[in-house]
């Protein structure tokens, strides 16, 4: 392998390494998101999982989106978020699942928040990019 060759690969690693030792809450291209310490059962059985987020506009080709996904006991619930907002601008999230799709209880779970950009080709998804992800053990509690 030549000198440039094992620079190049030397380099490629270095990069893939910083890549995967993020932190958690980290930002990406001005991209972030985090994820609140409680969720709240609602009267129903569902429940409501929440955060912050900032993003600037995602490219001409696509679009932004939040995930939260909630794990407890067993249980692991992904939610979408509604309508992303990308103007730099510090904005509150909310995620909501109704009762009759949720096993979820009092207690402690783990809820990861991702802010993800969708590039589109035409009409359909290309590919899903998660630009700022959070992951935080939560407390669940009745009432909202």
């Amino acid at each position: 392998m030549s000198g440039r060759r094992m620079a190049l690969a030397a380099l490629s690693a270095l990069a893939a390494t910083t890549v995967f030792t993020v932190p958690a809450g980290a930002t990406v291209f001005e991209q972030g998101i985090t994820v609140h310490p409680e969720a709240h059962l609602t009267r129903d059985g569902g429940v409501i999982l929440s955060g912050t987020y900032h993003c600037e506009q995602a490219s001409p080709r696509g679009a932004m989106q939040i995930k939260a996904t909630l794990v407890q006991d067993g249980t692991r619930l992904s939610l979408g978020a509604e309508e992303v907002v990308c103007d730099g601008a510090e904005r509150r999230w909310v995620a909501h699942a109704p009762g009759s799709f949720v096993h979820v209880h009092p207690g402690r779970a783990t809820v990861t928040g991702e802010l993800q950009e969708i590039r589109l080709s035409g009409l359909m998804p290309r590919s899903v990019t998660t630009v700022a992800q959070d992951s935080e053990d939560v407390e669940v509690r009745e009432g909202h």
